[in-house]
């Protein structure tokens, strides 16, 4: 994918804010260790990464823009083959519904394991630390409604 582990995390999110899934999926490996817990309750866990863009997707679709805001990067440890780094994220959800406007906003910090694979760096691992949100997170249900509804948002 790329030879830069921070420009594998970036062109992921660009790929997100985008809809290029098929970029998107190349940043991964094909399971990861993900870990919103902060952000959404629940439990990390290690899933299939189709899995987790079949999520994405469905959500990220039902909005009207999303936008995600990454940076600095902080290099924490470093291998040949594995690098794990920081940095602090702004995620923008945007959806326009019968003429009104809503903006959710995530902050935080993501922790980011990544590993060398032959054809360059790859995303293995994310965890989100969420320090706040703003804005209307009942904005993921319309989308998501959207998404499945194939209308609004950028849906169908």
């Amino acid at each position: 994918m790329t030879d830069s582990p921070t420009e594998a995390f970036t062109a992921m999110l660009h790929g997100v804010d985008t809809l290029d899934w098929a970029t998107v999926r190349a940043c991964f490996t094909d399971r990861i260790d993900v870990d919103y817990t902060s952000l959404w309750g629940g439990e990390a866990a290690t899933v299939a990464v189709d899995d987790v863009i079949a999520d994405w997707t469905e959500l990220a679709t039902g909005f009207d823009a999303t936008q995600h805001l990454t940076g600095p990067y902080a290099v924490t440890s470093a291998t040949e083959h594995t690098v794990s780094c920081t940095t602090t994220v702004r995620a923008y959800h945007h959806v326009v519904e019968d003429g009104d406007a809503s903006t959710w906003m995530v902050s935080g910090r993501y922790d980011i394991r990544l590993e060398r694979e032959t054809d360059g760096w790859r995303i293995a691992a994310i965890t989100l630390h969420l320090a706040y949100e703003d804005g209307d997170r009942g904005s993921t249900d319309l989308a998501r409604k959207r998404s499945r509804a194939g209308v609004g948002g950028r849906a169908g």
